[in-house]
């Protein structure tokens, strides 16, 4: 049985093992919070003016780079004037004249879309719009149809078995959507077969432009062009409108009725949300929402809202509830061709049958990845991560459907790029045209963090690779098994030559600091101005300090019909000083027991929870208070706090004369001899201790290092030395953590002998153990965890509780100046300690 299948993951109270970061204090103009006013009657307006002052309206010298009416058009999209279609420098021309030539000599068009939503909505959108010239129709009369690669079997982009069944079918046009511009080889073949190529995509472009009638990319335009972000179902819809404008006879209201699906491609993809790509996803929210109204007008959509409990008002909706579902069926299914009937179709009983089969597939989605996620967390807690830039891990058999939402989380928590690899026998077709016999290929995905621009990195490695293509921050390839070793060391080499290892720690940042009384409907409606967010534009992070955890629990969550998920959450209250009502929140994926006790700081988003019907915080990351803050002077005037900055050395200091404490506490006894001698001297205390830069998972490379270096040189290391390298009480809890750390190292083939005050660690074999004490590791980097994180809590605890204890510990007569108030004093202590371990 698998012991650490539900335990918490490594890191999973993020602060602790991250950077957090906050804006420098900035005021924005005073009619810059005027005008957030304007469009948000009862708020306050501060908070929107600093996100907006924070993100790329002022200069580095803070003047002013738009003005109002640029920020009125992002605030208010009824302001904003789309771009026209015939804008990518002749392109879309080339499209429309080739596609009216189709139309008007009878020619059969196909349809090449993507498996992930945005190539699922950019196919649903070209479909309904042709369709409308192309009537639809079925046997040899049939002059429009679709292919979507199966994500399980084919990878992004062209592919010859495609192009034969489309062959077969009697194409005479392809229009790709959401793919296709490197795809130049395989263009070449379908022209060789008879097929034009009409190439609409947003991906990155080959170096040499393929043999197409049209390529319609964003990428083609200046960065700063109100076109360039499109995504793929965007550069779609662009099409439509052209051909709309250009005088092919269509409805009006055609245009409207797609802008749906443009919004839900767009907030699920990975592009920055300006210029008309904001305009688009705000009118398509807009019409989104009409549907819940007028469920009959796009009824596959109205059924998603309703299984997610949604509105489509918002972005989450998407991001959250529709966008995730689309996914799940190519995740699963591979095939994903329903999900552009379930858009499309206007049959409402057949649309209610799709969408219950796909809120099954998005139930089984959920239940892989967390499986998943726990297999490759125990595969990286028996490696050096201190050697990596970039975690590269495969596996055979591994789901490749969600292999790159696993490298998300993985890439977030670890703060190193990831790429997840499955390797399956004779893998299936890679889209590349060869006359091999099939062999093993790895495919999978790769994730980004930190604004690590990771693309040419993985580039730089093309010539091991059989397909690829992606965005900066996500990409997905094939590889021969045979190059994988190869890949691994390629892209940790291209890192370092690049020097990226300082972009890869892990970094938390908050936008705006705020307190609990601040949260709830004012805010959320003024938040609410920058929606949509997306790349550039992020939903707001907010910061909470000095705040607690009321009535915390977790249960797994339930799938629509009532059955449960493997996946889990944990609610909770949040309070602090500044209202007596607790807020509600939220925090996925984790258990109670990772709600750090006492008081904390805290980063997460502020949500509206539709099916509630209330406003709750959903929790991202977690740590002790910070040492910042704490009681003032006045509350507290005989304990200095020098941990953050020692002052300068100066008369006046001098005559304050404190006991200066410079050792790290590890436990509340660690106070105890300097509060003694501070009070025994009438002196002030002032803690000038540095807290330990080091988490769980640092400590566990530095202590393989050791272990490695010890058992090749058969040395020993004293108890104390080795505690001290590592910055943890190895003894503590009557060598507990001590016992663990041997099974670790069993499970690595090593043996730790421990004798007196020396520590020992020699190679017990071939290391056969390794396998069967995965378990082992778990457990102890767990306990290690556990350790730490009680150590940061004294490391920054506030000034008021340390006097807080000292007065208890006054009230009990123990004085230390001598042996037997000591030896009470510990035995005081350790009660309190183990007491302490028991309730936890």
């Amino acid at each position: 049985m698998e012991q650490s299948a539900n335990v918490p993951a490594i890191g999973a109270h993020m602060g602790s093992t991250s950077v957090w970061t906050i804006p420098a204090d900035s005021s924005p103009p005073a009619w810059l919070r005027e005008l957030v006013r304007g469009y948000s009657p009862g708020a306050d307006g501060r908070f929107t003016a600093a996100l907006l002052w924070q993100r790329g309206w002022r200069d580095a010298e803070g003047s002013l780079l738009h003005d109002r009416e640029a920020i009125t058009k992002f605030l208010d999209f009824t302001q904003y004037s789309p771009t026209e279609p015939f804008s990518f420098c002749g392109e879309m021309r080339l499209a429309c004249d080739r596609i009216h030539f189709a139309l008007k000599k009878d020619e059969k068009v196909a349809i090449w879309g993507d498996f992930d939503a945005d190539g699922i909505t950019a196919t649903a959108v070209l479909w309904e719009g042709l369709s409308h010239w192309f009537e639809p129709s079925s046997g040899a009369d049939q002059r429009l149809t679709y292919h979507i690669p199966n994500r399980l079997s084919e990878s992004h982009g062209l592919s010859l078995s495609g192009l034969d069944k489309l062959k077969d079918w009697g194409a005479n046009l392809i229009i790709t959507c959401d793919t296709g511009s490197t795809d130049g080889e395989l263009i070449d073949v379908a022209n060789s077969l008879g097929m034009e190529v009409i190439v609409t995509d947003h991906h990155s472009l080959a170096e040499q432009r393929p043999n197409v009638v049209a390529l319609i990319n964003p990428r083609s335009l200046k960065t700063d062009h109100p076109l360039a972000d499109l995504s793929g179902v965007a550069v779609a819809y662009k099409l439509i409108e052209a051909l709309h404008l250009g005088a092919m006879d269509a409805p009006a209201e055609l245009l409207i009725q797609l802008l749906p699906l443009v919004a839900i491609g767009l907030i699920a993809d990975l592009v920055a949300l300006r210029g008309d790509c904001r305009y688009l996803a705000q009118v398509g929210l807009r019409e989104l929402q009409k549907l819940t109204q007028n469920p009959q007008q796009r009824p596959g959509v109205a059924y998603l809202l309703e299984r997610c409990k949604r509105t489509g008002d918002r972005p989450t909706d998407i991001s959250f509830g529709i966008g995730p579902r689309i996914n799940a069926v190519s995740r699963i299914l591979g095939d994903a061709s329903i999900c552009v009937e379930l858009l499309t179709s206007r049959d409402s009983k057949r649309c209610k049958a799709l969408v219950d089969q796909v809120e099954l597939l998005n139930t089984r989605r959920k239940a892989l990845q967390r499986s998943l996620e726990e297999q490759v967390k125990r595969k990286l807690a028996t490696m050096d991560l201190s050697t990596l830039g970039a975690i590269v891990l495969w596996e055979r058999g591994w789901p490749v459907g969600v292999l790159g939402l696993v490298a998300s989380q993985i890439a977030r928590e670890y703060g190193k790029p990831t790429v997840l690899l499955s390797l399956d026998e004779a893998g299936g077709e890679t889209g590349v045209v060869a006359s091999q016999a099939p062999e093993a290929i790895a495919r999978g995905s790769a994730r980004s963090v930190n604004d690590v621009n990771f693309y040419p990195i993985l580039e730089s490695q093309r010539h091991l690779l059989s397909s690829f293509g992606g965005h900066p921050f996500a990409a997905g390839m094939g590889l021969p098994e045979e190059n994988l070793e190869l890949f691994a060391q390629g892209i940790n080499q291209a890192l370092r030559s690049q020097q990226f290892s300082q972009h890869t720690r892990k970094t938390i940042r908050a936008d705006l600091v705020v307190t609990v009384a601040d949260l709830g409907l004012p805010l959320f409606r003024e938040l609410k101005l920058l929606e949509p967010y997306g790349m550039g534009n992020p939903v707001p992070k907010l910061l909470i300090q000095n705040c607690r955890f009321e009535n915390p629990a977790n249960f797994n969550i339930k799938d629509w019909r009532g059955g449960k998920v493997r996946y889990i959450k944990s609610i909770f209250e949040l309070k602090d000083d500044s209202s007596t009502d607790p807020f509600p929140g939220i925090w996925w994926g984790h258990y109670r027991d990772e709600l750090l006790e006492g008081r904390v700081d805290v980063i997460g988003e502020l949500d509206c929870n539709t099916e509630k019907k209330q406003y709750e915080f959903r929790l991202e990351a977690v740590r002790p208070a910070a040492a910042s803050v704490q009681a003032s002077e006045s509350q507290v005037d005989w304990i200095l706090d020098w941990r953050q900055q020692r002052p300068a050395r100066s008369p006046a200091s001098d005559k304050v004369n404190p006991v200066v404490m410079e050792t790290s506490p590890r436990q509340w006894i660690d106070f105890a001899p300097w509060i003694e001698q501070a009070k025994g001297g009438d002196r002030p205390l002032a803690l000038a201790y540095e807290a330990a830069q080091a988490d769980a998972r640092t400590t566990w490379e530095m202590l393989l290092g050791i272990a490695k270096y010890l058992s090749r040189t058969g040395e020993s290391v004293a108890i104390a030395r080795l505690e001290e390298r590592l910055g943890i009480d190895l003894r503590r809890d009557r060598g507990r953590l001590m016992e663990l750390m041997g099974g670790a190292m069993a499970a690595l083939g090593l043996e730790l002998s421990w004798q007196g005050e020396q520590v020992s660690i020699s190679r017990a074999g071939s290391g056969e153990q390794m396998g069967a004490g995965e378990g082992a590791i778990a457990l102890f980097l767990i306990a290690l965890q556990e350790v730490m994180f009680q150590q940061r809590y004294f490391e920054q605890v506030p000034v008021a509780a340390v006097a807080e204890r000292a007065r208890d510990w006054a009230s009990t007569g123990f004085c230390l100046s001598t042996r037997n108030g000591l030896d009470r004093w510990k035995n005081y202590t350790q009660q309190e300690l183990n007491s302490n371990e028991n309730t936890n």
